[in-house]
């Protein structure tokens, strides 16, 4: 499968310059576990990096920094491992696997991200493949069934 066709279109991006805090309450109130961090989050939103809920609490609560100024820009991982909007899903998961990274931001033709591809979006294309092959099973051996009456 495209990326273009499965990605998560409503990626969450801020800043670099975004403090820890506000970027906990971001993730709050879109619901998401992590945020990709862009040049620009109006304009052209080339992935610079990605914040993940984990990382907020590992790397800033844990360290005992003050979230309220600690910026995304001194936390974020980078680089970034990115995937382009035409390579499909087999591409991706290697990617992943040789990165050891569970998303990724999904680009267009110009570097900005349109998406982002998860481990458990993967998991779900996966999931209704295997289920597919399932029903082809199913209806064959019912077809088989029918056809020696």
């Amino acid at each position: 499968m495209i990326l273009k066709d499965a990605c998560t279109p409503d990626v969450v991006c801020c800043s670099g310059r975004t403090q820890v805090l506000e970027a906990a309450r971001i993730m709050r109130n879109k619901h998401v576990g992590d945020l990709v961090v862009v040049d620009d989050p109006e304009d052209q939103r080339i992935p610079l990096g990605i914040v993940t809920d984990r990382d907020i609490v590992v790397d800033v609560l844990g360290k005992g920094l003050d979230p309220s100024t600690t910026s995304l820009a001194s936390l974020m991982h980078t680089p970034v491992v990115i995937a382009h909007e035409s390579e499909d899903t087999a591409q991706l998961i290697e990617r992943m696997r040789t990165h050891g990274v569970r998303r990724v931001p999904v680009v267009n033709q110009d570097g900005a991200v349109i998406g982002i591809m998860t481990l458990d979006d993967l998991l779900r294309i996966l999931v209704a493949e295997v289920s597919a092959l399932f029903e082809i099973t199913d209806k064959g051996q019912k077809r088989e069934q029918h056809l020696r009456r």
